[in-house]
């Protein structure tokens, strides 16, 4: 079978949410099909670290676009019924060359990761599609809206609103809409198109991110995650404000290492905190989640899974995390992780941790059975293989059904 993926970010190296899930997609079904990539690449490093998704899939054509540029085409789409999103993801040379492919090379399945891609191919018919929206974007930025002052958040949530209406447009004109948990699955429901949907989970490397059996700090606690992010900037801000000093006032030599890429100014800032690290971008992560007692993921924004979440859990480093970032992991806790949802309740989580090796022992192992078990991307990948059978039986049997009528 000839497959077409079209993603939002270019998925090489999968370093990164955005990333991770389309990468595993196109590396599994290039497997037993013979895959093609559409993409857009943001800078010259990342076009040349892209080059090794050649090893992955049969082709690839990769959009150049610039951040400026792009931004431009935000705003030009601000006065109107398009959501600006679109425009921060579409590239006219790629549009073309889409075009192309598709009247060139007879594909069988078109499989799409993230609504602000899929206009490069909504309008194609007589091949069956999927829309992977892995998260519902529209959810995310009406949230934002909650934490952002006005005029943003005016802005924020008007972009949430149009962003409704075309993921609804858009669910409507493919063939299978699937989500990355069952929670957005749900969501996604709820647009009230007619078009069929499932869900697939996102999966964890076990065999990269797994225990290594040295001796971790005691006082150290880690969050993971790009800071130039906002919904990981506001939960540092958060918790370095409200919960930091509670654990401080128990154990004075707790420390808080904060890793990730692109840290802005404010974050940076946060290491006027006493016991507060901010590393910027690392060449791995693995080597600070190991020397730490745990990981804290306290987002009060968070859509779909949380993929450091799998990660450190995968490593057998125990997590606290939120209960709005808990309900993308297919975990219970406390069996698998602890979860809290204000400054006394993730103090008092942590601590726990902290004060008892041996709570600290049962949720690593816990943790990593957890993810052995519910988070393997052969698992996912068995449950996407499923959601495209039957999106082509059920594509098959319209066809047939059409030929019997008019036939």
């Amino acid at each position: 079978m000839r497959v077409l993926v079209v993603c939002h970010r270019f998925p090489f190296p999968p370093k990164r949410g955005g990333k991770i899930r389309p990468f595993n997609v196109i590396k599994h079904l290039s497997q037993s099909h013979d895959v093609h990539v559409a993409s857009i690449a943001r800078s010259a490093l990342e076009a040349k670290e892209g080059e090794g998704l050649s090893q992955f899939c049969a082709g690839y054509e990769m959009g150049r676009v610039s951040n400026v540029v792009q931004a431009l085409r935000m705003m030009g789409r601000l006065p109107t019924a398009t959501p600006s999103s679109m425009g921060f993801f579409y590239c006219p040379d790629l549009a073309h060359r889409i075009r192309e492919m598709v009247a060139d090379r007879r594909f069988d399945l078109i499989f799409v990761h993230c609504s602000s891609v899929a206009q490069y191919v909504d309008d194609v018919r007589g091949v069956p599609k999927i829309l992977d929206f892995g998260d519902m974007d529209s959810q995310k930025w009406l949230e934002y809206a909650r934490y952002k002052p006005f005029p943003l958040s005016l802005g924020y949530r008007l972009e949430g609103a149009k962003l409704e209406r075309e993921e609804r447009r858009l669910a409507s004109r493919f063939d299978m809409c699937t989500a990355t948990t069952r929670a957005e699955w749900e969501t996604l429901r709820k647009l009230g198109t007619a078009s069929a949907s499932d869900w697939f989970p996102n999966g964890v490397d076990s065999e990269y991110f797994a225990p290594s059996g040295e001796p971790y700090d005691p006082d150290g606690i880690a969050f993971v995650g790009r800071m130039d992010y906002y919904p990981n900037q506001e939960c540092m801000f958060d918790f370095c404000a409200h919960t930091l000093p509670l654990l401080r006032a128990r154990r004075p030599s707790l420390r808080l290492t904060i890793v990730g890429a692109d840290p802005s100014p404010a974050v940076k800032r946060l290491e006027r905190h006493e016991g507060v690290t901010v590393t910027g971008s690392v060449p791995d992560v693995r080597p600070y989640l190991r020397r730490s007692a745990l990981m804290i993921a306290p987002l009060n924004i968070a859509r779909g899974t949380q993929n450091k979440i799998l990660e450190a859990m995968a490593m057998g480093v125990p997590v606290v995390a939120s209960t709005t970032a808990a309900g993308g992991v297919d975990a219970s806790a406390p069996a698998d992780f602890l979860v809290a949802s204000e400054p006394g309740g993730y103090a008092s989580a942590i601590l726990r941790i902290i004060e008892n090796p041996s709570e600290r022992s049962r949720l690593a192992l816990a943790g990593r059975v957890r993810m052995l078990g519910h988070h393997a991307w052969s698992h996912s990948m068995r449950r996407l293989d499923a959601i495209i059978e039957r999106c082509l039986s059920t594509r098959s049997g319209d066809r047939i059904a059409t030929e019997r009528q008019y036939g």
